[in-house]
């Protein structure tokens, strides 16, 4: 069997899909569905996907309009989804939400776990092999050289706490991380970089932070990684520029915003959301992800037809 990309017809950002008894279920940034945020889908091979309602309950009280990039982790019975809420791209703070089911609904728990950050986005809660939890995400760091978004992470005390102690992985490298010059932010103007979307993969004793860098809406968007031998780092990067999935100007702008997840093949798969070349929306697409001697490498994005995990 074969598949062609995107696998998912409309929109879906951020696309994070969680392993099931019965399949994959997938949640992306978007659209409102059944007076949810977070589209659901559903699938039993990666590749034929089904709506399944939305994910969240809007949470009562809060001052917020946007909901992005919601990531879901199984613990003790019950799913937790982690997920920012703001107004438009201002305000974004950490938040966590519980379900009985991996669809939903998820109840918001009324906390929010980075009340000192200035603005924090896209969770990416991460179990190592001890057991211990780790909530990796995005935040602003005006610091450096480079100032801009990038990636931090904070040890979990447990599902809807964190310790209180993030520190920041990685700065701003090279000029493809851009996403624009010249921008007024926090009383400033200045350069302003990004590396968000984080998602670790551990492998061989290394753990491999995968991330997105540059401008979202803008063809030089991509992914990339850095590479540590504990989850807390210290990172380095061994390559430069967007290694993983990078645009190809005659048919895929901007990939990038990923989750990895194990196929029915046993491989790792590379799922994210890419622009078509008209720019309508950004659709859910997946790749097997490669793996060389040293690391992940050119993996996507693909176009034509692929066989199937």
């Amino acid at each position: 069997m074969t598949y062609r990309n995107p696998v998912h017809g409309g929109p879906f950002a951020d696309p994070f899909v969680l392993p099931v008894a019965d399949g994959y279920v997938a949640y992306g940034t978007g659209r409102i569905v059944d007076g949810r945020a977070f589209e659901v889908l559903r699938s039993r091979d990666l590749v034929h996907w089904t709506p399944a309602g939305g994910a969240l309950e809007p949470p009562a009280g809060l001052e917020a309009t946007d909901f992005w990039a919601p990531e879901v982790a199984f613990h003790d019975g019950r799913w937790f989804m982690y997920y920012s809420g703001g107004v438009g791209d201002a305000g974004h703070l950490l938040r966590v939400a519980v379900a009985d089911a991996p669809e939903g609904p998820f109840r918001d728990e009324g906390l929010v776990l980075t009340p000192d950050e200035r603005f924090a986005i896209d969770p990416h809660p991460f179990r190592d092999a001890d057991g211990q939890w780790y909530l990796f995400y995005a935040h602003d760091v005006l610091e450096g050289d480079r100032i801009g978004t990038t990636i931090a992470v904070d040890r979990m005390l447990d599902m809807t706490r964190l310790e209180g102690r993030p520190r920041t992985l990685l700065h701003a490298s090279d000029d493809w991380q851009l996403f624009r010059r010249d921008r007024e932010m926090y009383g400033r103007v200045a350069d302003w970089h990004t590396l968000e979307g984080p998602f670790v993969v551990a492998r061989d004793g290394r753990y491999f932070l995968l991330y997105s860098g540059g401008a979202w809406e803008e063809p030089g968007y991509g992914v990339s990684y850095a590479v540590a031998d504990a989850p807390l780092g210290p990172y380095a990067e061994p390559v430069t520029g967007p290694a993983i999935l990078q645009t190809r100007p005659d048919a895929v702008l901007g990939p990038g915003h990923n989750s990895v997840v194990a196929g029915p093949d046993g491989a790792d798969w590379i799922v994210y959301h890419a622009w078509d070349l008209g720019r309508t929306a950004r659709r859910m697409c997946i790749d097997r992800l490669v793996w060389g001697a040293d690391g992940p490498e050119r993996s996507g994005p693909s176009t034509g037809a692929q066989p199937a995990p």
